[in-house]
C-alpha cells in the first residue's frame, strides 16, 4: 500500500519558518469548506463545522485506503479564513462580527463524486448538523507571506503585524483574507506550544 505524507510533501506551505516571514506561491488546491460567522470561542456553529469537516475528511481517507487506490494518507490540518464586512473593525474586540471559512485540503485524486459518496456515508452514520453546509471547491491563493506562530491564539497579534509589515516593506498590498492553519490538537497540546501558520496573500 502506498503511503503519502502531504504535510511533508507540501512542507513549504505547512511548515514555514518560526523566525522570519517567507514568501510563498500557493497553488490552487481542493478543499472541503464550510462558511460561518461569530466568535469562534463561543459559537456552536464553529464547533459543528469542525465536526462535519473532519467526519467527511476521514470518511474519504478510509474510502481511498480500502478502495482500489490503496493509498494511505494523513488527513490534513484544519485551516481558517477570517474577515469581516468592515475590515476596519476586524479585531479581537469585535469577534461577534467575524466571518470565517473553515476548510481541510483534499488530495488531487479526491473527486466530487467521492466527496458526495463520503457525505452520504457520514449522513447515514451520524449526520452532523453542519453537513448540509459543506462544499467541495478549488481555492486559489497565489502569492502570499507566511510565518509560524508558536503559542496561544490570543498572542498572535505581534506575529500578524510582522507579516503585514513584511508585505508593506516589500511594496505590496494585502489582498484576500487572513489565513490560519492549525497544526496542533488544541484539545491536548499545551497552549504555549500550539503551532499555527499565519498567512496573508498580497499583490
Amino acid at each position: 500500500m502506498k503511503k503519502i505524507d502531504f504535510k511533508k510533501e507540501l512542507s513549504h506551505l505547512y511548515k514555514p519558518s518560526v523566525k522570519s516571514v517567507e514568501k510563498v506561491t500557493v497553488p490552487g488546491m481542493n478543499f472541503l469548506m464550510i462558511d460561518g460567522e461569530g466568535d469562534p470561542n463561543t459559537s456552536q456553529e464553529f464547533q459543528d463545522a469542525i465536526e462535519a469537516l473532519y467526519s467527511v475528511s476521514y470518511a474519504l481517507k478510509f474510502m481511498v485506503k480500502k478502495g482500489s487506490m490503496e493509498i494511505d494518507y494523513g488527513v490534513m490540518p484544519l485551516e481558517g479564513l477570517w474577515w469581516s464586512d468592515d475590515m476596519s473593525v476586524f479585531s479581537v474586540d469585535c469577534k461577534d462580527a467575524w466571518k470565517w471559512t473553515l476548510m481541510i485540503m483534499q488530495p488531487d485524486f479526491i473527486k466530487l463524486a467521492m466527496v458526495e459518496d463520503a457525505i452520504e456515508k457520514v449522513r447515514a452514520k451520524k449526520n452532523p448538523v453542519s453537513l448540509p453546509k459543506l462544499r467541495f471547491a478549488l481555492f486559489e491563493e497565489g502569492e502570499a507571506a507566511q510565518i509560524m506562530h508558536i503559542g496561544p491564539f490570543s498572542e498572535e497579534g505581534p506575529t500578524i503585524e510582522k507579516v503585514q509589515a513584511f508585505i508593506e516593506e516589500s511594496g505590496k498590498e494585502r489582498r484576500g483574507k487572513h489565513h490560519e492553519i492549525y497544526l496542533s490538537d488544541i484539545r491536548r497540546a499545551d497552549p504555549a506550544k500550539w503551532k499555527t501558520v499565519i498567512r496573508q496573500p498580497y499583490s
